[in-house]
């Protein structure tokens, strides 16, 4: 037997470790107003075990408003005839989850424990709901299926659906199957087993409805103040205008059937909103406006049928008193009038010789044999109807998915025991009697069989067995009452009256039997429920159960195809097989019904009616004390604490609870080797449950109290959680790394993804070039970056808000700014290179030139050349900075351009132009001088200059450089530090990865589950993987020590030693030819004085150092002191030598040439004609770090940032001051008004890097500030 109930979902907080008090939880001052329990809520615990202490605690609690009460997993449920509102959505929800020990009795308990133990245990389950008729059986079922559809689930719209159709079921089946009766006013007339279909998730995908046993006879036939059934009462008083006029109906008063017991209207019955109800049910359910319009037109049939009334004419025989009646009954029937006449005042017989058909008779029937047959057409109608509705509700809720358990509710009418009890209440005596051996044998019978078969220690309980009264209403050998009805219809079919007399001599044969009793024309009956007396009279007219062929005939030739379907089959006249009776029927039904509940877990539930009178404040005890006593509560109760609250085999037993042992289990694989008997008992032993509390049998398991079972569930939920736990713990340890890990790669994405938007530009640029140029060593510098705008013309410093409102671009984003120089012709002079600056938006380029207008240096613009006016991007192929931007033919004609950044510009102009400007490498480069006239500079390899190119007469001379295909030489690596672990928390131990781990549980083999086959056990575990090496064999990013490297072998040959130092480098220095009288600023000189040279200037003037002190002093006065020559460095270590270089192509390149495009890289898009393969750039406004070169020359601190004026040719040294008369010597520079910043390296050093001359006629900006400078200081 399946445990009630899984273990509660609460987990009592452990006690402190530590040994110190526990915290104690405040107590909660709304426990006084709590309800306090009356009685005891389950009956196990009462300390007098008697019938008379039931009724007592019954009587306490519902007066209390207490109905519900626990005999262990029954529920006893006591009809309140009120509503408690205790079924309301906040009240279910307190029972969904919860076993029945945590939360008070309850109908939802009972549903809860089912839908649970479906799920757990995946065994078919069914609710049993017992008593006598008014005791709240129908309404316990509703409940359940109210629970079952909240709790099951799903949010798919046909398990939404199936739900409403199972409650659906409620109000259409009880319009069409409940009664009025004097026990109770919505009396249950049939019986009904709910089957409800769940797939594995637990959700409803289905459900049917077998009916048992309908009481026909109350259509035709009710005593005073009981009713027809309901839905007679709904139609005639609710219908629509458009039925009574189809249908002729009229009030319930009108008519026979529903009047005849003179009670029309019920108190707590509202018979029009029921029928609104019943139609939206219906409407649920699926059934379409034309099959409800033929139900009612059924129902108005049978009303009809009631009010046709007989007359007995001079010959006895029965004559029509209305035929207007049988005329309207005819029409709604669509058959002929006459034939409905007919039909109804007489019969047709055939007699029968030798087995042969005989004469043919029409036999008039007399009025009472006519209302007889009137009667059964109208019962059978009905009767059909009810079939055809259950059958279609059926089809509407069939399975949408394959299923795998099922919930059945069992509501089947109650005990019957009435002043005139005839067939209708000796079937369904005989199914209580059924459903009552099922709970002996389930209960009392079998569980006591079972402990003496188990071996278990039994103290046996006395109880009654029903067997003996189910054998006397249906065994066939020797013939019961049902065999013995069969037996007189056979014998005397054609009179009922000499059937009954028939019937009533086989049941003197019975009287053998202590549980029955022959008196004349009745027999009493001992049921378990109590003494019934039944009349054999008419009895077998009703176990016949057969329409008479006239009227089958009728309804054959109707034109009403939905009346013809409702009767499908017609007996065979020529057949020798007897037809089923009705007691034959319910037999079978009986059996089938039992057979499935015997394949499903049980749970009960006993109803008890507290008084006839439906009344809210009345208690019968005595008619309470009967109930207990036929429904054996008293022996329950023995058996329940004489008993074992759950077993189980060993198999499933291990199977269910095997994880609670570390002995049988391993990370949730089942490990035990021995066998399940001493599995169980391993598992109960390391639980800690106490011996006394289980046994163990020859098969199963027995668990004596279900708070032990409990216990076991909550044990097992508990380790689900507890593996979900750490299961957590390493996800959240895991997200942690990732988080640490994706914060680290962010921090180091947002300080570098500028640098890194310009080194992707930077790369660009070398797939430009493709191999094709020779490069500048400082252009392959690791930290050299494309800034783009160097002039810092979008941080909007003063030169950089200068040049913006020269070019007139406002707050447009400038790509690239930087100084250049540009090649200028002048009329009847050779170009030469003159000083400028290029601004490049993403619309134009602008080339500015600072010069003296009117007196005042101003910059201003030159030139702009739009981007979509450029062609093509000329360069040398060798590694000089000049660059010719091709484009629409103009007066001006191409400029020729001198920039140390000409990479970058040219890679800025390219993606400005989407690819659309072709790069163009080559030994001469071709440009356009004017607009009609086109010229030629040549680039020639020129050793002998040291540094930078130098230009000459349209031939620039350069030195070599970088291979074409040198690309930018890789960062420097970081010195190693110690490495910060990635995760917190618990994932590296203390101590650093170089801890071994502690050695853990080795893992036990798997073991197949007992009860299951060797195929479907788990694949043997793999062999363990070898143990990984320590720490201080691995190479971790997280270490802190690094292993030394192993010493060398000893026959290797020694390296060879390592060159000297290097000699520190020699400043310049030069001798004096002359004596030189200085000035301010000036450094005077005596012949033969040796000076160190700081600074070089175009102007004739260098800056030079003595003794300390700084000042200028002319060229023309100074000679080189050349140094000794330095002693060789030692050969360097044998290297591998580098893959050939393949040199690029010396062609001429022309600028009206079309280049085709040259592939960068193999499966990348040419160079030329390709977008750039960057996806971000750089912001533009981003102020650069103070490690991004500004400029590609060191300057002096005591030099001017722009270049200063050329001066004239020198003169002949002379002692003048400059500036009074012509001067000998160039004009001496003024002195900075910023201090020399010190020197870096040698302190006797400093950097001296040439200026650029300035264009003739150009004013130094700088000099000129400074100028103003000193003449401001000296007023």
């Amino acid at each position: 037997m399946a445990p009630s109930k899984k273990a509660g979902k609460k987990v009592t907080p452990a006690a402190k470790k530590s040994g110190g008090q526990s915290k104690v939880a405040k107590a909660d001052w709304k426990e006084g107003f709590k309800k306090k329990q009356v009685g005891v809520s389950d009956m196990t615990l009462l300390t007098t075990i008697s019938n008379e202490s039931i009724n007592e605690n019954l009587q306490k609690r519902w007066t209390n408003g207490e109905i519900y009460t626990y005999i262990g997993s029954v529920l006893i449920s006591v009809n309140p005839f009120r509503d408690l509102g205790i079924y309301t959505d906040e009240v279910l929800k307190r029972y969904q989850g919860k076993n029945r020990l945590e939360v008070p009795p309850h109908v939802f308990g009972i549903a809860e424990s089912a839908y649970y133990n479906m799920n757990a245990y995946h065994e078919n389950q069914c609710v049993i709901i017992s008593g006598e008729s008014g005791a709240g059986k129908t309404e316990a079922a509703k409940r359940i299926m109210q629970y079952i559809a909240a709790v099951s689930g799903g949010q798919d719209s046909s398990i939404q659906e199936i739900k409403d159709m199972v409650l659906a079921t409620n109000p259409l089946l009880e319009s069409f199957g409940c009664a009025k009766t004097l026990r109770n006013n919505n009396s249950s007339r049939h019986g009904k087993y709910l089957e409800i279909m769940f797939n594995e998730r637990g959700e409803p995908v289905g459900a049917q409805i077998t009916n048992y046993l309908l009481e026909k006879g109350r259509v035709v036939g009710q005593v005073e103040n009981e009713r027809n059934f309901h839905i007679f009462y709904q139609f005639t008083k609710a219908a629509t205008d458009d039925q009574r006029e189809a249908f002729g109906l009229q009030g319930p008063d009108a008519y026979a059937y529903t009047s005849m017991s003179n009670c029309l209207s019920v108190s707590d019955i509202d018979d029009n909103k029921d029928y609104h109800d019943t139609i939206k049910a219906m409407q649920v359910i699926g059934l379409t406006p034309e099959e409800q319009n033929e139900i009612f037109k059924m129902l108005a049939i049978i009303l009809w049928l009631g009010n046709v009334q007989f007359d007995e004419n001079d010959e006895g025989n029965s004559t029509v008193s209305d035929t207007g009646v049988t005329d309207f009954v005819a029409y709604l029937m669509e058959v002929d009038a006459a034939q409905v006449q007919k039909v109804l005042t007489s019969r047709i017989v055939e007699t029968q010789r030798g087995g042969k058909r005989g004469s043919v008779y029409d036999v008039p029937l007399n009025p009472a044999q006519a209302t007889a047959g009137r009667d059964a057409l109208a019962k059978a109608i009905y009767n059909n109807l009810f079939e055809w509705i259950v059958s279609r509700v059926n089809v509407s809720m069939k399975t949408r998915a394959a299923h795998s358990q099922v919930i059945g509710i069992l509501d089947i009418f109650g005990f019957e025991i009435f002043e005139d009890n005839s067939f209708e209440q000796l079937c369904i005596n005989y199914v209580n009697e059924k459903l009552q051996q099922i709970f002996i044998e389930l209960t009392l019978k079998t569980e006591q069989e079972e402990y003496v078969r188990e071996q278990i220690k039994w103290t046996p309980i006395k109880y009654f067995n029903n067997k003996i009264v189910c054998d006397l209403i249906e065994e066939r050998r020797p013939p019961g009452i049902f065999a013995a009805l069969n037996d007189a219809c056979a014998t005397a079919h054609a009179d009922p009256a000499a059937a009954d007399n028939s019937f009533v001599q086989r049941t003197a044969m019975l009287s053998s039997n202590p549980h029955f009793e022959a008196r004349g024309a009745q027999f009493l009956v001992r049921h378990y429920a109590g003494d019934v007396m039944y009349n054999v009279a008419g009895m077998t007219d009703k176990n016949k159960d057969s329409l008479i062929k006239d009227l089958l005939d009728l309804i054959a030739n109707s034109g009403d195809s939905f009346l013809q379907t409702l009767f499908p089959d017609r007996p065979d006249p020529n057949s020798k097989k007897r037809p089923p009776t009705a007691g034959d029927r319910i037999k079978a039904s009986a059996g089938a019904l039992v057979d499935n509940l015997m394949k499903a877990q049980p749970s009960y539930i006993r109803t008890i009616k507290p008084n006839q009178n439906r009344s809210a404040s009345e208690y019968d005890s005595k008619a309470i004390l009967h109930q207990i006593k036929y429904l054996g509560l008293q022996e329950n109760i023995r058996v329940r604490r004489a008993g074992f609250a759950y077993r189980n085999t060993f198999e499933k037993m291990v199977e269910r609870f095997y994880l609670l042992s570390p002995n049988t289990s391993y990370a949730g694989e089942y490990t035990w080797t021995g066998d399940s008997k001493s599995g169980c008992e391993q598992i109960l032993k390391d639980t800690g449950i106490a011996k006394e509390e289980w046994q163990m049998g020859v098969t199963k398991a027995f668990i004596k109290n279900p708070e032990t079972l409990f216990a076991l569930e909550t044990m097992r939920d508990r380790y689900w959680h507890n593996m979900a736990g750490r299961i957590q713990r390493a996800w959240r340890n895991y997200l942690r790394y990732r988080h640490e890990c994706a914060r680290r790669i962010q921090r180091f994405w947002k300080n570098n993804k500028e640098g890194i938007a310009y080194a992707q530009i930077r790369d660009y640029g070398h797939q430009l070039l493709a191999g094709r140029k020779e490069r500048r060593r400082f252009s392959l510098l690791s930290y050299r970056r494309f800034m783009g705008d160097y002039l810092d013309i979008n941080g909007q410093s003063a030169l950089g808000e200068e040049l913006a409102a020269a070019c007139g671009i406002g707050r447009e984003n400038v790509v690239f700014s930087s100084r250049c120089q540009i090649l200028v012709s002048k009329l009847g002079r050779s170009s030469k290179p003159s000083p400028r600056f290029i601004v490049v938006t993403e619309k134009a380029v602008f080339i500015l030139v600072t010069q003296q207008i009117n007196g005042q240096v101003q910059t201003t613009l030159e030139r702009k050349i739009p981007l979509v006016t450029i062609k093509s991007l000329a360069m040398s192929n060798l590694r000089d900075d000049w660059l010719v931007i091709n484009g629409s033919v103009s007066e001006e004609g191409d400029p020729v351009i001198s920039c140390t950044f000409k990479t970058e510009l040219v890679t800025h102009l390219v993606k400005l132009t989407n690819s659309n400007a072709n790069v163009l490498i080559g030994s001469t480069v071709d440009y356009a001088k004017k607009k009609e006239k086109r010229a030629q500079i040549k680039f020639i390899k020129d050793e002998t200059v040291q540094r930078n190119d130098v230009y000459k007469s349209h031939t620039v001379h350069v030195p070599s450089g970088e291979p074409p295909n040198s690309v930018s030489k890789p960062p420097a690596k970081r010195k190693p530090g110690v490495v910060r672990p990635i995760t917190q928390g618990k994932l590296l131990r203390a101590g650093g990865p170089e801890k071994k781990p502690q050695a853990s549980r080795p893992k036990p083999a798997v073991q197949p589950l007992p009860g299951r086959s060797s195929t479907s056990a788990a694949k043997p575990a793999p062999p363990p993987p070898p143990p990984a090496p320590t720490a201080s064999t691995n190479v971790s990013s997280s270490a802190t020590k690094t292993k030394p490297a192993p010493a060398p072998p000893r026959n290797v040959a020694p390296p060879p030693p390592p060159p000297p130092p290097p000699r520190q480098p020699e400043v310049p220095r030069y001798k004096a030819k002359f004596a030189f009288e200085g000035q301010e600023g000036e450094m005077s000189l005596k012949k033969d004085d040796i000076v160190e040279l700081v600074e070089k200037d175009d102007n004739g003037w260098w800056l030079v150092k003595k003794n300390g002190v700084e000042g200028w002093a002319p060229n023309n006065y100074l000679e080189l002191v050349v140094a000794e020559a330095a002693p060789p460095a030692p050969p360097p270590p044998p290297r591998k030598a580098p893959a050939p270089v393949k040199s690029a192509p010396q062609s001429s390149v022309s600028a009206d040439a079309h280049a085709k495009p040259v592939s960068v890289f193999p499966g990348m898009a040419p160079a030329n004609g390709s977008a750039a393969p960057w996806k971000k750039t750089a912001s533009s406004g981003t102020n650069h770090s103070d490690d991004s070169p500004a400029s590609s020359r060191p300057s002096s601190s005591l030099a001017s940032k722009h270049p200063p004026p050329v001066a004239s040719k020198p003169k002949p040294p002379v002692g003048a001051k400059p500036g009074a008369g012509p001067p000998k010597v160039g004009a001496k520079p003024p002195i900075p008004a910023a201090p020399r910043p010190p020197a870096a390296g040698n302190g006797n050093v400093r950097v001296s890097v040439m200026k650029l001359p300035t264009a003739p006629g150009q004013v130094d900006l700088a000099a000129a500030l400074a100028r103003r400078a000193q003449r401001m200081a000296d007023d």
